[in-house]
């Protein structure tokens, strides 16, 4: 990861803060697909640089993983979510902060440690993409599921349709079920 990537990174976070402490309707996709696209890059770009991951790498990567995705969940704890016109609303408080201090300080003390034990991928900058990533991921893990316990939809996406997690995971299961392919999303219905 070069420089660029780097203030790529930071100003990812910037406008993810920023839209959390506003306020803003929650739309399915972005809560789910943009973070889980952020992890795969950040996935990819661990190879790159010369540099394989070794066991060090992966057993340091691991624990980052894991305390990304714990403050992620914490955040999604820890925001506000209510139904406006009839969509799902969040808004993170100022005092959940310092789960975000969090998980600086957490990069920074694992990138620490991967050093010292010549964890070269897990000390370098090319981690940082995978965890916002996995932090962002365990974030809407929570805010799904309390979503779902909430029965409050999450806002309409672009094309009007409003993503629906608990709708898609019982068709696929089903379709797994009895032994047949999972049926493609409500968007291809229609042309049938």
């Amino acid at each position: 990861m070069n420089a660029l990537e780097v203030l790529a990174a930071i100003a990812i976070v910037c406008f993810v803060i920023g839209r959390q402490l506003m306020g803003e309707p929650l739309h399915g996709k972005r809560l789910i697909v943009l973070p889980l696209i952020l992890a795969v890059i950040g996935f990819t770009d661990l190879g790159k640089h010369g540099h394989h991951p070794t066991t060090t790498d992966v057993a340091c990567l691991a624990v980052s993983a894991v305390i990304a995705a714990a403050i992620g969940a914490g955040q999604g704890a820890m925001m506000r979510l209510e139904s406006r016109d009839s969509a799902l609303w969040g808004k993170m408080p100022v005092r959940a902060l310092w789960l975000w201090a969090g998980l600086v300080a957490s990069r920074i003390v694992m990138t620490v440690i991967a050093s010292g034990l010549h964890a070269h991928v897990a000390a370098s900058t090319a981690p940082i993409l995978l965890m916002l990533g996995i932090n962002r991921l365990g974030q809407a893990a929570v805010v799904t599921a309390r979503a779902l316990t909430m029965g409050v939809p999450f806002a309409p996406e672009r094309d009007g349709r409003s993503f629906d997690p608990g709708t898609l995971l019982s068709e696929r299961l089903a379709g797994l079920a009895d032994g047949s392919r999972p049926r493609r999303a409500r968007r291809d219905r229609g042309r049938r």
